[in-house]
């Protein structure tokens, strides 16, 4: 698949390489020539000599006056995503473990590039050059097949329902972006029109890797996606969902669909605007390595995440409320037999609420366990008020949940809370753990 962001980028790069190069040219600096030969027609006849312009070299020579063109920063980060680019540069005869780190072996490739389009050209006038198009074109072309070039590369494609990005594309690490439907070129046709109304109301989540046995790799792109929705659940407000397939294939061969395992839908619209893309990259990075395994606060991050694939917001109560009981619901030292529902709303508004708002809170949580019940019976009726109420409560769990995991808060969240019951003072920064890596990524948000 080619990433039609990338393309762009690289033919404006190219345009305005070309016009800096003439502009050279005007200015009296030449490109030289060499005295090559080759052959003549038939047996014995003498060699044949011309002038041959090095472009290759006065493009060369130029380059670092070229890195500072407006396109050339685009045009480098996001080839600095690109997963074909050591290929690439193995294509083109260059080594990929000379250049020192990933804008290095950028540098390379860019030039590679520019000295194919512009090869044995002498002054860069693009009216003049008839196959300034074409070989620009067939540039692109071998860049974009580096990214399969490899017969155990596998990509792996699903939709996200529930998100709005303002760019075309949001490269999150390595092999791994969120991208427009309208910005891949070679994505499998389904998943471009699997929007909830057949149109284009949802994006891409492409991820690729290189393995010697595909099918581990097509489950870790699979564990993969889920680890990027939970990361956008926390990041957001836990409205987003995946598609129910996703598309592999391995190399160029034909696109297969797999079932994700998700369920749910989306529940209103979380926009990431430009300016929030870094904050995102380091979120999802940050969750990756920090979320926890085989404990309670686990447990409560698979409820929250449960809660949020059921159809209904409603049904999503249960499971929500179940993950506060884990996290809040420890029997009280200073009230060991007090009633668990009246702990869990007090202990829910120490956390999340001002000193004068916690009654406040604390009923509502009450009506929340109330509505579990009504739901459980049957006899729940969806109305505004009920949905406000549960969505709050998702929140509420997700702040828990999102600080908990980025180390902003310890996950014993029922001695906190019981603590700021007895001083009676509001959850500030004295109350948060010494974890300066999570703080420049996050602020509490309870």
């Amino acid at each position: 698949m080619r990433s039609l962001q990338l393309q762009a980028a690289l033919a404006e790069f190219a345009a305005q390489a070309a016009a800096s190069l003439h502009a050279d040219v005007l200015a009296g600096q030449e490109v030289p020539f060499e005295l090559a030969s080759h052959s003549g027609r038939g047996r014995g006849a003498s060699p044949l000599y011309c002038y041959r312009p090095l472009t290759g070299a006065f493009v060369a020579e130029r380059f670092p006056a070229l890195r500072r063109l407006d396109g050339y920063a685009r045009a480098a980060k996001l080839l600095e995503d690109f997963d074909g680019l050591d290929r690439d540069l193995i294509s083109t005869g260059g080594d990929p473990t000379v250049s020192h780190g990933a804008r290095g072996r950028c540098d390379a490739a860019l030039l590679a590039l520019l000295q194919d389009v512009f090869d044995e050209q002498t002054d860069f006038d693009r009216s003049k050059i008839g196959q300034h198009p074409e070989r620009l074109d067939r540039a692109l072309e071998r860049l974009d097949g580096s990214a399969f070039a490899a017969a155990g590369e596998v990509t792996l494609v699903a939709t996200l329902h529930g998100l709005t990005i303002t760019s075309q594309e949001l490269a999150l690490t390595r092999g791994l972006l969120i991208a427009q439907p309208g910005a891949i070129r070679g994505a499998p046709e389904q998943a471009l029109c699997a929007g909830a109304r057949g149109e284009d109301d949802h994006l891409l989540v492409v991820f690729s890797a290189e393995d010697s046995d595909p099918r581990a790799a097509i489950a870790q792109g699979r564990d993969v996606v889920r680890e990027l929705l939970r990361a956008l659940r926390l990041f957001g407000d836990g409205r987003i969902a995946l598609g129910a397939l996703a598309w592999t294939r391995i190399g160029s061969a034909p696109w297969d669909t797999i079932a994700l395992g998700t369920g749910g839908r989306p529940h209103g619209m979380l926009v990431v605007s430009a300016e929030q893309e870094d904050e995102l990259r380091a979120f999802c990075n940050l969750v990756s390595r920090r979320a926890p395994h085989a404990n309670e606060v686990a447990w409560a991050l698979r409820r929250f995440e449960l809660g949020c694939e059921r159809a209904s917001e409603y049904e999503g109560i249960s499971d929500h409320l179940m993950a506060l009981r884990v996290l809040l619901g420890a029997p009280s030292e200073l009230e060991p037999d007090g009633s668990p529902d009246g702990r869990l709303a007090a202990r829910l508004a120490a956390l999340c609420a001002t000193p004068d708002l916690r009654g406040a809170l604390a009923e509502r949580t009450l009506k929340a366990i109330a509505l579990e019940r009504h739901a459980i019976a049957g006899t729940a009726v969806e109305r505004a008020s009920g949905l406000a109420i549960a969505r709050e409560l998702s929140n509420h769990l997700r702040a828990l949940l999102r600080d908990v995991v980025c180390g902003h808060l310890s996950s014993d969240l029922a001695s906190l809370a019981d603590e700021l019951l007895l001083s009676g003072v509001e959850l500030g920064e004295e109350s948060l753990g010494d974890d300066r890596e999570a703080s420049e990524v996050l602020n509490v948000a309870v």
